[in-house]
């Protein structure tokens, strides 16, 4: 296993919940906007998205091969995989003087419910810090290692 290996892996999971927490941003940022997207000439509420990550698979040779030669196999990281938009529906409110208020007065809001994306911000933030912590103590060891030589 290269020293440089843990160091990747949570760069990967930096760079992954940095993503989720732009998006997630986003989402807070949109969570009253009526007019996102112009489709078949009306206008569609911003609609809530969400990161999908999951782990680097390596191929089934190169595991097997490591396996052949000794070698333990180690995780390689997470990967983004997409961003898609929650299908679930938007919410009616009654307003009938908002300008995009349909003839009954119900205005379509987009489906973000900030209190869940707050959730989603912290829970991102702490496996953020998580992995922040990570690196450090990997750093700390390297350090210790290295003075072991003197």
């Amino acid at each position: 296993m290269k020293l440089s290996t843990g160091f990747d892996i949570n760069a990967s999971a930096l760079t992954a919940q940095r993503l989720r927490m732009d998006v997630i941003s986003s989402n807070i940022a949109n969570a009253e906007t009526t007019r996102a997207n112009f489709v078949n000439g009306k206008f569609e509420p911003y609609k809530r998205k969400m990161v999908v990550m999951e782990p680097v698979k390596q191929s089934f040779s190169s595991v097997l091969s490591q396996q052949m030669g000794g070698k333990s196999s180690v995780g390689q990281g997470v990967k983004v995989t997409e961003i898609k938009e929650d299908q679930t529906p938007t919410k009616l409110v009654y307003n009938p003087t908002h300008p995009d208020a349909d003839e009954n007065g119900y205005v379509q809001m987009p489906n973000v419910d900030v209190m869940k994306e707050m959730v989603d911000l912290i829970a991102a933030t702490r496996n953020y810090d998580a992995n922040i912590t990570a690196i450090n103590a990997s750093k700390a060891m390297f350090v210790k290692a290295l003075e072991i030589g003197r």
